[in-house]
Formats: C-alpha cells, structure tokens, sequence
C-alpha cells in the first residue's frame, strides 16, 4: 500500500490496522475521505487512523450491536475507552495494543475476527506527540450520547462539541503542519463548524435517536418544541430556527477559514476542499427549504468532485514545490499538547 509504504510504516499488524481505518473512513467518510487523498501520502494513513478512532467509539454508541441497552453500551464505550487509555499511558507498544486490550477485556467493544483500529491510533499519537487528553474528552462526550437527549443553551452545546470535534480539529493540526500555534484556535473552530452543519442536516435522524442538537434556547425562541419536530412538518416557526441554526454556523465557518493559510502549503487544499464541501450542507439544507426531518440533503457526488478536481491538481503542484516524506516530521512540528483540552466558556 503507497501510503503506508510512505508514512515508513512497515509491522504486519500496524498495517493491518491502518488498513481498517482507510475502510472505515472510505466507507462513511465520504467527504472527509475524498480531501484526505489530497494529502501527501505519508500523512494520509495517520488521518484515516484518527478517523477510525472517532468513527468505531460513534458505532459503539449507535450502532455496533442494537440489542444493547443504554448502560451495557455505556459499560461497553467505557471499557473500551479506558484500556485504550491506559494502554497508551502504560507505553504499550503500538503493535501490541490490541493483544494488551484483550487479555484486559477479552476483546470487549469489539466483534469478533475484526481488525482494531486501536494499533494505528496509538501508533499515530506517539508519532505526532498529540495529546492523549484530547481522546480522553472525545471519549467522555461520547458518553454523554447515552445519558443527554438535549442542550438547554448554546453554551451547554459547546461543552458537547468541544469533546466531540473540536478536539478532532486539535489532534488533526499536527499531522497538517501549521506554521506555528497560531493555528490550533482555528482548528478548534473549524471542528466546531463542521459538526454544527451535521447537526442541522440530520435533525431528524438524531431526533429518531431520541436526541436533539439544537440549543433549547433557539426552540423556544421560534416557539418550537421536540413534539413539533417529530411530526416532520416544516412549517413557518421550524424554517426560521433552521434559517438561524445555519446563520450560526456559517459564523464558525468564517471565524474559521483564516486558519487554512496557517497550515502547511501540501496541507491547504486537503482543508480547502472539505471546508467547501461541508459548508455547502448548509446550501443544500436552503436549497432544499429546511425539509431535513424526513430526508437527508447531501453535496452531491458531481459538485464534490468538482470541487475536488482543481484541487487534486494544486495539491500536487503544492507537493512537487514542497517535496519530503514522513523524514519531515521535526521539532518544529507543533504538537496538540499546546493548547487545552478544557472546553470553552
């Protein structure tokens, strides 16, 4: 495989485990998967690693085994979680992770004869020196999927997505190699953004998992209720809480752009491109008159691959004008450890 052949990864069972990750996110990234391969190969295993990370914990929570009630899946993410943390603190090595966890816990959290993930995030964090603080929030407002249906304020909202994206955006900055820390608050923003345009497009299906995303405070502005949002009608008062969720968004997104040019030039594009894409859901979400509670609206395949089309071709000059491998990895990289885990206030 070029790119692990590129990142100098090279023990059978990290490959295997990077490999898992590159499906997962291939599989459900869409987006997210199509600007990765805008990267210089050496940086893309550890992306689809930090991907799959954040994707398998969201299917112990959702969908892993539907048979497992609330608890058991808490208990599950919980166990899963806390070894893998331990793992890494105990300085595990990265290919013996996974026969660490399961003399632990049995191979808990995972199905049988799968491949973990777990390797290749391990493996990724002591590479780039990120944070472990930052997994261990992630893992925490993953939890609080099985216990918090709402946010009573915007505010509220923010602790959840602090551990459930922001931190994403942090643990990412590393591998993307920003001029200097300067860059990580964008960062922060920028995972803030892209969750807030998931959380618009799919109202319905999180409501139809028993949860809602948007602040109580903006229902109760346009005097709307869960009730009402359940009945799938998009009347007058639904539009305008969507119309103003989607102007709140669109303020993240702008607080956020500044940042790509703080990144390296092999990197912009592979931002570029995925901050188009996400940002237009809210286009589609207009487009489509805010009918997101029976369907859900998608930037389709010809536009994303218009826009990633002139962007493959500036990556490559980018990486031509800027040749180097995973040897580039130096002090100068800037390590997620500069900037708090602690969410804002």
């Amino acid at each position: 495989m070029g790119e692990l052949d590129a990142a100098g990864i090279t023990d059978p069972r990290l490959r295997a485990s990077y490999a898992r990750a590159r499906a997962l996110n291939a599989a459900h990234g869409r987006t997210y998967y199509l600007a990765t391969l805008l990267l210089p190969q050496w940086k893309r295993a550890h992306v689809h690693a930090l991907y799959g990370f954040a994707r398998y914990a969201d299917d112990i929570v959702d969908d892993l085994d539907s048979m497992l009630t609330g608890d058991e899946r808490a208990a599950r993410l919980r166990a899963w979680g806390g070894r893998f943390l331990a793992a890494l603190s105990d300085g595990v090595p990265a290919h013996a992770v996974e026969a660490q966890l399961a003399g632990r816990d049995g191979g808990q959290g995972r199905l049988a004869g799968e491949v973990s993930v777990l390797p290749a995030v391990v493996d990724t964090i002591r590479r780039f020196a990120l944070d472990p603080g930052h997994f261990a929030v992630f893992l925490s407002s993953m939890a609080m999927d099985l216990t918090v249906t709402e946010y009573a304020t915007w505010e509220d909202l923010l602790v959840y997505m602090h551990g459930s994206a922001a931190v994403i955006g942090l643990q990412m900055v590393p591998l993307l190699e920003p001029v200097d820390h300067s860059a990580l608050p964008y960062a922060r923003d920028l995972g803030l953004a892209f969750q807030h345009a998931n959380f618009i497009r799919d109202v319905g299906e999180d409501l139809r998992r028993g949860r809602v995303y948007l602040p109580q405070t903006s229902l109760t502005l346009f005097g709307v209720t869960r009730e009402r949002l359940a009945t799938g009608v998009v009347d007058g008062p639904v539009r305008r809480l969507l119309a103003f969720e989607v102007s709140r968004a669109r303020e993240l997104f702008r607080a956020a752009q500044p940042g790509i040019r703080l990144l390296h030039p092999t990197s912009r594009d592979c931002v570029r491109t995925a901050f188009v894409l996400y940002r237009e859901i809210l286009d589609e979400v207009e487009r489509a008159d805010y009918r997101v509670l029976e369907r859900r609206v998608a930037v389709g395949l010809p536009r994303r691959l218009a826009v990633a089309g002139p962007a493959l071709v500036r990556a490559a000059r980018a990486r031509r004008r800027h040749h180097g491998g995973a040897a580039q990895i130096s002090s100068r990289q800037i390590s997620s450890r500069q900037i708090s885990s602690r969410p804002p206030r």
